[in-house]
């Protein structure tokens, strides 16, 4: 049942972020003056519509996006009259530009003259188009900034959550044992467990250091292979020392996005696992903190072609499991918020993890629709500093106005492109369903 809530949540919390997007565009549209014909969150067919003013708002069947319709969006060929097409269409890429920049002009009713989004000044539509991406960012944000200040961040305590039962290796790196409590062979059981160490203990000192934080216990036990000191814990009824002997364990090397490098080396090792207790942070930390996730959000953006093709050769073809950093799609984001739900976690571990993935979704949208092609918000951005950059030009070497940019010859770009995002989202949704990313 908690699965399903959480499936649902989240799905809603994906309308939410889309329709937000949307306004991001309609409110500096309208308050531009121009004429905006339809407001949709959603593809497809319409399941609900409503007209006020001179918009129609609705909600269409498929939940993958959402537009605004906005008079004008194409200007006429040049030295083509106003609001009409009369150039000449040979080919099939010239005819497609021919009849979208027709049924453009068709929107197009009396009095619309100087409500036309290519007569906009540059800077008004640049506006208009960040709109959208920018609400995701503030989405982004506030996400963030609930789950920093209100909640907190996880961070390791001295208390003792775990103890590892068996030193781990290359093969067998959890230090798990055998169903008879036995270590595999190769192993013994861990200085921690040989030292008795017991769950709900609270380090106090180790090797004659006092104990303030996780890492310096930590950092101490890696630095002291092969090294017999004592562990003093605090028991609730009083101190115990431990005498402990540090192990010497394998480790591989990982790289600063947590993939091996296929290089180890040799630390020390006792066998505990901390206790994770939240602690609010500042609100100043918030843009540090999302400057850091946006950095490894644009890295997986430039390495998404490369994802998609071991998503495809290594894991649909393949066999492999799911990368967990991986791209997912909408359908799994919201199965992710489903499995959040129903972990046996706290409650404000739940909302951390659920209200982080829903900003790291709306920071992904923000910089995805950044990138300057056609259809995305990003392309009709680098348009109209394009004409912006020509008319400054024009202006300095005493040329006449060059005129609007004509975007409609990008279409067929646009089309391409656009049939590449919905085959990237086919193969995404696909591997969703048949072979979801799990956080188990």
């Amino acid at each position: 049942m908690l699965e399903v809530i959480g499936i649902v949540l989240f799905a809603l919390i994906i309308g939410l972020s889309i329709a937000l997007h949307e306004v991001g565009h309609l409110v500096p549209a309208k308050k531009f003056g121009l004429r905006v014909p339809d407001y949709m969150v959603g593809f497809g067919p319409t399941i609900w519509s409503k007209v006020r003013g001179e918009t129609r708002y609705g909600i269409k069947a498929i939940p993958l996006g959402g537009y605004i319709r906005m008079v004008g969006m194409l200007p006429p060929a040049k030295n083509d009259p106003e609001g009409r097409s009369r150039s000449m269409s040979t080919g099939r890429f010239a005819s497609l530009v021919a009849q979208a920049r027709e049924a453009s002009f068709d929107e197009i009713l009396p009095g619309d003259e100087s409500r036309l989004f290519y007569k906009l000044p540059v800077h008004k539509r640049v506006i208009i188009m960040l709109g959208g991406p920018v609400m995701n960012l503030l989405l982004a944000f506030i996400f963030f900034a609930i789950v920093l200040v209100g909640i907190g961040l996880p961070q390791p305590s001295l208390n003792v959550a775990a103890v590892v039962p068996c030193t781990p290796t290359l093969v067998q790196p959890n230090g798990d044992s055998l169903p008879s409590g036995a270590c595999p062979e190769g192993t013994v059981p861990t200085p921690a467990a040989q030292a008795r160490l017991q769950v709900g203990d609270t380090i106090v000192s180790v090797g004659g250091q006092s104990a303030s934080t996780w890492e310096q216990v930590t950092d101490w036990i890696v630095a002291h292979p092969n090294v017999g000191t004592t562990l003093v814990v605090d028991r609730g009824e009083g101190q115990v020392s431990l005498p402990i002997f540090v192990a010497e364990v394998t480790r591989p090397v990982y790289d600063e996005n947590g993939v091996e490098t296929g290089e180890s080396n040799t630390v020390g090792f006792l066998g505990m696992r901390p206790a994770f207790e939240y602690e609010r942070q500042s609100i100043t930390a918030v843009p540090g903190f999302m400057w850091d996730i946006t950095v490894r959000s644009v890295q997986a953006l430039i390495s998404l072609p490369v994802r998609l093709y071991e998503l495809v050769a290594d894991t649909l073809l393949g066999g492999q499991d799911r990368a967990i950093d991986g791209p997912v799609s909408v359908v799994g984001a919201s199965r992710l918020g489903g499995e959040i739900a129903s972990m046996d976690s706290p409650i404000s571990s739940k909302a951390a993890t659920f209200l982080g993935l829903a900003a790291s979704l709306n920071l992904f949208l923000f910089l995805f629709n950044l990138i300057p092609v056609l259809p995305l918000d990003g392309g009709h951005v680098a348009g109209a500093l394009y004409e912006g950059i020509k008319r400054r030009i024009a202006r300095l070497r005493g040329a006449p106005d060059p005129g609007p940019v004509d975007t409609a010859r990008l279409l067929p770009v646009a089309y391409v492109v656009a049939g590449v995002l919905l085959a990237m989202g086919v193969i995404v949704i696909w591997a969703d369903v048949v072979k979801p990313i799990s956080l188990g």
